[in-house]
Order: C-alpha cells, then sequence, then structure tokens
C-alpha cells in the first residue's frame, strides 16, 4: 500500500467523525426544540417497529445484497471506469433503508416525533455524499 491510500483513509475517517458529530448536535438540537422523546434502542440491535417493518427491512436487505454483488461483478470485470456507480448504489439502499424505518416511525411506532430525527439523518447524509463527490474530497472517481 502506497502513502496516497493512508490520506484516503485517513479522509474517509475525518469525514465520517464529522459527519457523526453533525449528525449527534442536529438531533440533540431538534430533540430539544421539538420535544421529542428518545425512544428506547438497544445497543447493536436493528429495533423494528412492527412484523410489517421487518419483513419490509429484510427484503431491501435482501434486494440490496443481490444487486450490490452482480453491480461489483459487472463493473469489475466490464467497467472498471465506472467502479464508483458501486459506492452510488450502496448509498441508495442506505438511503432507502432510513426512508423505510422514518416511514415505520411516523405511520407506527409510539414516538412517531422519532421519524423526524430519522429524515434528518437521511438528510445530513445524503447533503454530505453529494458534497464528497461534487468538489472530490476523495479525490477524483
Amino acid at each position: 500500500m502506497g502513502g496516497r491510500s493512508y490520506v484516503l483513509w485517513i479522509k474517509y475517517g475525518l469525514i465520517a467523525i464529522i459527519v457523526f458529530v453533525f449528525i449527534s448536535m442536529i438531533n440533540f438540537l431538534l430533540g430539544k426544540f421539538l420535544n421529542i422523546e428518545k425512544a428506547r434502542k438497544e445497543l447493536f440491535s436493528y429495533n423494528h417497529i412492527n412484523q410489517l417493518h421487518r419483513k419490509v427491512d429484510n427484503w431491501i436487505k435482501h434486494i440490496s445484497v443481490i444487486t450490490l454483488i452482480i453491480l461489483l461483478y459487472v463493473l469489475l470485470f466490464y467497467y472498471e471506469d465506472l467502479t464508483y456507480l458501486f459506492l452510488i448504489a450502496v448509498v441508495f439502499f442506505h438511503l432507502l433503508d432510513y426512508a423505510v424505518r422514518g416511514y415505520f416511525e411516523w405511520k407506527y411506532s409510539e414516538y412517531p416525533k422519532q421519524a423526524i430525527l430519522t429524515f434528518s439523518e437521511m438528510t445530513i447524509l445524503f447533503i454530505a455524499f453529494i458534497i464528497v463527490i461534487r468538489f472530490y474530497v476523495l479525490g477524483s472517481y
């Protein structure tokens, strides 16, 4: 590994820390100003809202894994210059997961205001991704 790859990982780590801190601050401020109760969540547990949410989430995960494996294969063996599309697909499925979770929190949860926090996290992650891609923060692709 060259020195250039270490710089890439340092940049990636710094971006992740900045986004995490920003999301935490926004969630704290929204929680205080909008009086959003904290939902009880266990560490390292997904905490589905109901059985329908569990089923939809499992379908999304299965479809995303199959799609990403096929996409990675096609990109690596046929379109090497387009491998950045894999990152875009990963972000798309991650945002889809946030959207589904936010919808189920809004419609079926004991704490429907939690959806505000979920949608704000989703928006911040999307904006961070656009900034990183648009301004070539991690280098050219």
